[in-house]
Parts: C-alpha cells; sequence; structure tokens
C-alpha cells in the first residue's frame, strides 16, 4: 500500500503538482501509518518559524534584489563588466558570467535573472557571432551562478537547517564560486577563439565612465563583506540596510523606479518568498516525521553496511544530489534532504560547512539537469525553444561544472581556506 502510495506521489511530481503538496502528503502519510504523534509536527514547524532570527532575513534580502532587479542595474553592471572584461577572449560570455552571477546572488532565483537578464544578454550574444545553442547554454546555465555567493538564500536555508554558521558558509562559498566562475570562462574563451568572435576594446575614457555609472551598485558586494566578515553588523540588520540602500540608489539617485511600483515589487517578491516559507514547512513536517521515525539512522546503517570509503560516498552523495536536484525545486531540496545527509556525511568526518558547499554547488547543476532543471523550463518560456534543445545547448556546461564539482567535493580546502586563515565563526 505504502509503495503504491509512494509511486503516485513521484507520478503527480512529474506531472507538475506543486513540491509543497506531495512533501505535505508524504509527511501526513508518515504520521498516519505511524503511532508517532503529530502534535510534536505542530510544535516543531512553530518553533522553527518563532524562534529562529535568521529566517525574517529572507524577505528583506528578496525585496531588496527584486528592486535592483525592476532598475536598470542590470545595465550599468554589465557596461561596466564590459567595459572592464569585454576584450578578453570570450569576453561578452564572461561579462555574461559575471552579471549572472551578479544578480541570482541578491534575487536568490535564477528565473529573476534570466528574464531580466535573458533580453539584453541573448541577443548581444547572438551579434558577437556566437552560435545560438551556446548562447542558449549560457544564458541557462548561469542562471543559478551565484547561490554560492553572500547573501545568498539558498546559503541562508542551509545554515538554519543544518544548524550550521551562516557566516562560515558565506565565507566558504567564495573560493568554490569564483572557481565555477573562471573553469567557465575559460571554456567560454575557448568557443569564443574557435568562432572568432567580437572582442571590445574600452579605453580608459571609457572604464572609468562605465565604473562611474555603476558605481553605486559596486559598492553593495563591499557594504556586505566588510559589514558581516568585520563583525559590525548582524545579518538582519545589513539585510535591512540592503534594502534601505538599494530603495535610496535606485528610487532617489537613478531614479529607475518609481514610488508606484512598489505594490508590484512588493507583491512579486513576497511571492517568491511566500512561496519558499510553503516548500518549507511543508518540507519541515516530512522532516519531523523522518527524525522521529529515526529514518537517518536507519539510512546511515544501510549506507555503512554497504559503503565503508568516504570516496565512494561522496560519489554517490554527488550523483544522489544532482538527480535530486533536476526533480525537486531547490528549496524543498534543502529542508527535506539536508536533515538526512549532514548526519550520515559527519560519520564520514566531512565537515558541515564543506557539505553545504558540495551540496548547493549539485543543486546549482541540477537547476539545468533534464529532466525537469527548473532553468530548462524557464529558459524554454523565455526564449521560445523546445526544451530539447536546450538539453544539448546545455550539456557541455553541465559536463565541465560537474568536473569543477569534484575537485570542490575532493579539496575541501577550497570551502574551508578562508575561514581557517582568518579565523571566522
Amino acid at each position: 500500500m505504502v509503495t503504491a502510495l509512494i509511486i503516485v506521489f513521484l507520478a503527480l511530481a512529474f506531472l507538475g503538482t506543486p513540491m509543497f503538496a506531495i512533501l505535505a502528503a508524504f509527511a501526513l502519510l508518515g504520521f498516519y501509518l505511524s503511532d508517532i504523534q503529530s502534535a510534536a509536527l505542530i510544535v516543531d514547524i512553530y518553533s522553527q518559524f518563532s524562534n529562529n532570527p535568521v529566517l525574517y532575513t529572507v524577505p528583506i534580502f528578496t525585496f531588496a534584489g527584486f528592486i535592483l532587479a525592476e532598475s536598470r542595474a542590470s545595465i550599468r553592471v554589465v557596461n561596466f563588466s564590459q567595459a572592464i572584461l569585454g576584450w578578453l577572449p570570450g569576453g561578452l560570455a564572461i561579462v555574461s558570467l559575471v552579471a549572472c552571477a551578479f544578480f541570482t546572488t541578491f534575487t536568490g532565483a535564477s528565473g529573476v535573472t534570466i528574464i531580466a537578464l535573458g533580453g539584453l544578454l541573448y541577443p548581444a550574444l547572438m551579434k558577437g557571432r556566437y552560435s545560438e545553442r551556446f548562447s542558449l547554454g549560457l544564458m541557462t546555465t548561469s542562471g543559478s551562478l551565484g547561490l554560492l555567493f553572500f547573501p545568498s538564500l539558498p546559503i541562508i536555508i542551509y545554515g538554519v537547517v543544518a544548524q550550521t554558521s551562516i557566516t562560515q558558509l558565506f565565507a566558504a562559498g567564495i573560493i568554490p564560486g569564483i572557481f565555477l566562475m573562471i573553469v567557465l570562462s575559460l571554456y567560454s574563451s575557448f568557443v569564443a577563439q574557435r568562432v572568432k568572435a567580437e572582442r571590445t576594446k574600452a579605453s580608459m575614457k571609457q572604464i572609468l565612465a562605465a565604473t562611474w555609472d555603476a558605481k553605486w551598485e559596486l559598492v553593495i558586494p563591499v557594504i556586505l563583506v566588510v559589514g558581516i566578515f568585520g563583525g559590525y553588523v548582524t545579518l538582519g540588520e545589513i539585510a535591512s540596510i540592503m534594502v534601505a540602500y538599494a530603495f535610496f540608489v535606485e528610487v532617489v539617485i537613478h531614479r529607475d523606479v518609481r514610488i508606484r511600483q512598489f505594490p508590484l515589487i512588493i507583491r512579486e517578491s513576497m511571492v517568491l518568498v511566500g512561496a519558499i516559507f510553503i516548500i518549507f514547512s511543508s518540507a519541515l513536517a516530512l522532516t519531523t516525521y523522518m527524525i522521529d521515525a529515526e529514518i537517518p539512522m536507519k539510512a546511515l546503517s544501510i549506507i555503512q553496511a554497504h559503503i565503508s570509503s568516504k570516496v565512494v560516498f561522496l560519489i554517490a552523495l554527488n550523483v544522489f544530489l544532482l538527480f535530486a536536484g533536476s526533480l525537486m525545486e531547490i528549496y524543498g531540496a534543502l529542508v527535506v534532504i539536508v536533515p538526512l545527509i549532514v548526519p550520515i556525511a559527519q560519520e564520514y568526518g566531512i565537515n558541515p560547512v564543506h557539505l553545504g558547499i558540495i551540496f548547493l554547488t549539485n543543486l546549482e547543476i541540477g537547476y539545468s539537469m533534464p529532466p525537469v532543471g527548473l532553468n530548462l523550463i524557464i529558459s524554454c518560456i523565455r526564449f521560445e525553444k523546445p526544451v530539447t534543445s536546450l538539453y544539448r545547448a546545455c550539456l557541455p556546461f553541465i559536463i565541465i561544472m560537474i568536473i569543477a564539482l569534484l575537485v570542490i567535493t575532493y579539496v575541501p580546502w577550497m570551502s574551508l581556506a578562508l575561514i581557517e586563515r582568518f579565523g571566522i565563526r
């Protein structure tokens, strides 16, 4: 009976049933078929939301990101990146990587990045002699770049669920995130040289002009890094500062965003936040059942009986996470899977912070993985292309990112170097 219901739920997932409904249904089924008191479910969900001082930063950061996305900040960042990097082989492609990473970092949503920057960068790539397949693959996979950089919402959610220092996670994501950008940039340069893509050489006057134009946006990462890692402000305080700063810059200084637009911006940003919290609470219900039923411990016993090597465990973990990332929405995957794998990974001697970077890198890649990676669906709609063509377009980028993932997985120094060097807590 249970097996049949599980098959039904999985079939519903493939048919597009909302993830929160499936997660909640699994949780209710578990409590119904066991003798565990469902009162524990209500208490756990309430305590997670009421006693966690970090979750309230999620809507604040999201609101700030949507203010930036609604303005012409994307154009200013692209122009600055083009002036600085356009002379390189593959300069325009590298500019696209940097710009997409910047916006995904602050919005926490790859869909916003693809929609906001796709209309600007995709035609530019085509005009710059890049092939349609390369341009589609680049824009689709770049939509999730930036999830490893501060103040990425998935990092915050992982820290909450895994009960791990969010400040350490932010520091841990810097080197792996830059490494991913470099690897993809090298591939873009190789393609650009092969197709003889156009380069743009900016004069010092143009560089200074682009820098001056984008100066207010370029200050944002500095404020965030100095504020948090310098210990001057808390995460909640920096989130509030970011909203006030984004409002002042885009409304008062640049005047890109009008006050009358704010009801729409608030609605769009809070719809995303509401979706995150609905998934979070539904997944938390399932997590509560699994912990009460001691499922993580049972899974650990099974895994240890068949896998004794840490290396083999990490390979199996990456395969599983890539598969999960291609099927599940990232926030649901975080809340459901993290409580299962953290205690198991600790038994194999894997640092929870390093595990977080492995986890998020996998989900970053999973966004573009067949059959139903979120980026594939969004790009299919945004660029009006069949999803099968996007499979082919994304394949080279996915292969390169998986190679980078293996390096990140088996070289924990990349994740832990800054933490150990500066004693970040």
